[in-house]
């Protein structure tokens, strides 16, 4: 019992030298009144959930740095968030915290000028006319934002003579349908003379020659061509030019108006002005009407007037 008396007060005179006194004294108090103190937290309180969410959103979404990201959560009225906060958020989840530099990829340049921006380019199509056959010659001009596609009448002879009078006639034919041209994109075919460009440039349209081996930038107007020679012409043995332009006159009306687009969510270019009834998940086969054109090769499907 001595030990043990003497072991206890060693301690607490250790405790005494750790502790000052007067502590020591209130921790007796507290616990004589039954409170224990809570211990404040201490530091700069978490980011939440939230907020980091909002930052990777502004951060995939524009490419701005961390300084930038911060000025526009505190136009949204966030002003806790620190400097340090924004950009360690952005690392975790592996954005660079500095700003996008440097022209940009591809893809952003067609999302920003689609409205304003054209691609041109030629096909062929070996014909079947009464001196042999012969290669007819087309141009296509086709509006990235919307799809709509110009194509000229087929010639045996794309001198320069004959592009310059299809530029002058595609001016005319997007000032008539209102589909603004401040951009036209075409390859390094010789057959694109200075003319042709002169002629767009008279108009005040850029005129803009694509880089070697790069096909993918004029993706959208080589997609076209692909269409409708698959699904058209490739179907036929064309007998002359008039064979040949109505082929094309068919094709493009069918593009243009029945035929949905994978490019635009598989929608029509056409206003829906058939969608007044409610839309429902269920259509009843006698309901659904096909309208063919080229002997059936060309098909569309719409629900029948009531």
């Amino acid at each position: 019992m001595v030990r043990f008396g003497a072991q206890l007060g060693q301690a607490i005179n250790h405790l005494v030298s750790i502790v000052h006194p007067s502590t020591l004294r209130g921790w007796i108090r507290a616990e004589r009144r039954g409170k224990r103190k809570v211990p404040v937290a201490r530091g700069r309180r978490p980011t939440s959930e939230q907020m980091r969410r909002l930052i990777v959103k502004l951060g995939r979404e524009t490419g701005w740095g961390y300084t930038r990201i911060l000025g526009e959560l505190k136009k949204l009225g966030t002003c806790y968030v620190s400097r340090n906060t924004v950009r360690n958020v952005l690392r975790e989840h592996g954005l660079d915290p500095g700003p996008r530099r440097g022209v940009g990829t591809w893809d952003e340049f067609l999302k920003i000028h689609a409205a304003t921006l054209w691609q041109c380019d030629f096909f062929s199509k070996r014909v079947l006319t009464p001196k042999g056959f012969r290669e007819l010659f087309v141009l296509v001009f086709l509006h990235v934002g919307t799809r709509r596609v110009f194509l000229t009448s087929a010639t045996q002879h794309p001198n320069e003579a004959w592009v310059i009078e299809q530029a002058e006639a595609f001016v005319r034919h997007a000032r008539a349908k209102k589909l603004a041209a401040n951009i036209i994109m075409h390859d390094r075919d010789c057959k694109f003379t200075a003319g042709f460009d002169s002629a767009l440039e008279k108009a005040g349209i850029d005129a803009r020659r694509s880089a070697y081996r790069a096909p993918n930038t004029a993706a959208y107007v080589e997609r076209f061509v692909q269409s409708i020679k698959q699904e058209c012409l490739e179907h036929f043995v064309v007998f002359g030019k008039r064979h040949m332009d109505y082929l094309c006159r068919e094709f493009v009306e069918h593009y243009q108006v029945e035929r949905p687009h994978q490019g635009l969510d598989n929608n029509l270019l056409v206003s829906r002005r058939r969608q007044k009834k409610r839309q429902t998940d269920l259509v009843p086969l006698g309901d659904v009407g096909c309208r063919i054109r080229l002997g059936g090769l060309l098909k569309h499907y719409h629900r029948k007037a009531a």
